[in-house]
């Protein structure tokens, strides 16, 4: 147990040295946020809400929209292992796959609930008006965590699949732009046509967008089944993921 330990600690490490030593693309990842709140969140702000402004509602969906972007992409970094050959030389290692799998994933989790937080704190210096619950956002938080580790996870598995930057980035389009828009992150379910909020419920992101607005806004408990969803869907994806590296192993 104590060596997969060292194993998650060691690879975790890594991954943030690698991000730390290229600075610029945490800089960017608030970028994109940053124009949605400043574009949207003035373009309706007089867009018809119960008793909060539209930069309000919008503050929590973009929050999440950027772990969802982040996460899609965390797949890269496997990508530049390939190719480097350091991957294939830790998969003939004892280490176990499992947790080489697990501390990338871990470390990219952290920096994703980071720059949650960071776009938060743009929100509220554009003005937005956050009402936050301790004990909700407790909850709402570890959802906010199972989203972005499934997405890593599944981002990790289609780059071992495909081996490709190429590949990655005509994933990252084809996910990440359906999944926004039939999604609670932008507009409320009550505005949405029939179609599209019934399409909306099976969305993972809406289950994420609704548990985080929810606690920030309105001191709401995220829904049990919204949690079981969102853990049942990480523990999928990563044994999915997991697949993918020892189908690696196997070629090396």
């Amino acid at each position: 147990m104590s060596g997969m330990l060292d194993v998650v600690r060691a690879v975790g490490w890594r991954t943030w040295t690698i991000t730390w030593r290229r600075p610029v693309l945490l800089t960017f990842s608030l970028g994109q946020p940053l124009v949605w709140m400043l574009f949207f969140g003035f373009l309706f702000h007089k867009f018809p809400l119960e008793g909060i402004g539209y930069l309000d509602f919008l503050a929590p969906g973009v929050s999440v929209m950027t772990v969802l972007f982040g996460a899609s992409q965390s797949g890269i970094g496997w990508i530049r292992d390939l190719g480097t050959g350091f991957l294939p030389r830790m998969l003939s290692t004892p280490a176990s796959p499992a947790a080489i799998l697990g501390g990338k994933v871990l470390a990219d989790v952290t920096r994703l609930l980071l720059q949650a937080a960071a776009v938060l704190l743009l929100a509220l210096l554009l003005g937005a008006r956050l009402r936050p619950d301790p004990a909700a956002l407790g909850v709402a938080l570890v959802c906010l965590l199972l989203f972005a580790a499934a997405f890593s996870c599944l981002s990790a598995a289609v780059a071992l699949q495909v081996r490709a930057q190429e590949a990655m980035a005509t994933f990252v389009h084809l996910v990440n732009m359906p999944l926004l828009f039939t999604s609670t992150a932008l507009v409320p379910r009550a505005q949405m046509p029939g179609w599209l909020a019934a399409v909306s419920r099976f969305n993972p992101l809406t289950l994420a967008v609704d548990a985080w607005r929810g606690a920030l806004l309105f001191g709401e408990m995220p829904a049990a089944r919204s949690l079981l969803l969102l853990a049942v869907f990480a523990a999928v994806l990563f044994l999915f993921a997991l697949s993918r590296m020892r189908a690696a192993a196997g070629r090396y």
